[in-house]
């Protein structure tokens, strides 16, 4: 396997930093992805999103042109989800469906990796599959790999083909098949050396955990709860 020619990277963005100095809003990935979302839902988490100026709402590809229209001009961006939540579409149709979000407006694409081909070691087709999406699409792909379902060979191996095909960001989880995991996000970390991002994703409830997340190497955090960590935030005492 080799890079593509024109691969898009991130700057290093995870610096070690004390609690204190972790503004949590700067991190959050507003996720609104419950299967009953309505126009009106996606309505009210972009205005959640631009008021506390969170980087990116997360919506289902249906969602993405009215988010676009939502957030245009703005600070606020777009993602969605691609092959969600199992990645075993086939390549066509994810290619396809990441294309029509990237007309839409939609600025990152989450791609839930083939997990049946990892389990067989179709690495190369995971590769071509991730490579072609970043190709076509010119977009900032988040390769989605669903770490509780791999053995740590596997999300090693997942995590090099992904960082080989041209991600901007490794993911942990979708959300579906259990929380994100402190150690996952420190072996994505060492794994990357800060040349693309890591989100963390999955059960993230609680301030100390996103906290322990960041802590470990996340640099966004994928969460329907980024009100509530804000708050917690801004009054640790209640």
């Amino acid at each position: 396997m080799s890079h593509p020619q024109e691969i898009q990277r991130i700057p290093k963005t995870h610096k070690p930093m004390g609690r204190e100095e972790i503004n949590i809003a700067d991190y959050i990935d507003f996720a609104i992805l419950q299967p009953t979302a309505t126009s009106e839902d996606v309505r009210r988490g972009c205005e959640i999103a631009l008021r506390y100026n969170f980087p990116t709402v997360c919506v289902y590809p249906q969602a993405v042109k009215l988010a676009r229209e939502l957030l245009h001009r703005q600070k606020t961006t777009v993602s969605t989800v691609i092959g969600f939540p199992t990645g075993n579409t086939t390549p066509t149709s994810k290619l396809y469906e990441a294309q029509e979000a990237a007309e839409n407006g939609a600025e990152e694409l989450e791609v839930v990796i083939n997990l049946g081909w990892a389990k067989e070691g179709k690495w190369d087709s995971i590769h071509e599959e991730i490579a072609t999406i970043v190709e076509e699409t010119g977009k900032r792909v988040k390769a989605i790999l669903e770490t509780n379902l791999l053995t740590v060979e596997e999300k090693k191996m997942a995590a090099e083909v992904c960082l080989d095909a041209g991600v901007a960001f490794l993911k942990t989880n979708t959300g579906w098949f259990g929380g994100a995991a402190v150690e996952d996000v420190r072996l994505l970390a060492e794994i990357t050396g800060g040349a693309v991002g890591i989100k963390a994703a999955g059960g993230i409830r609680e301030l100390g955990q996103a906290l322990a997340l960041i802590e470990a190497g996340a640099t966004r955090l994928g969460t329907s709860r980024g009100v509530e960590l804000v708050k917690q935030q801004q009054q640790p005492d209640q």
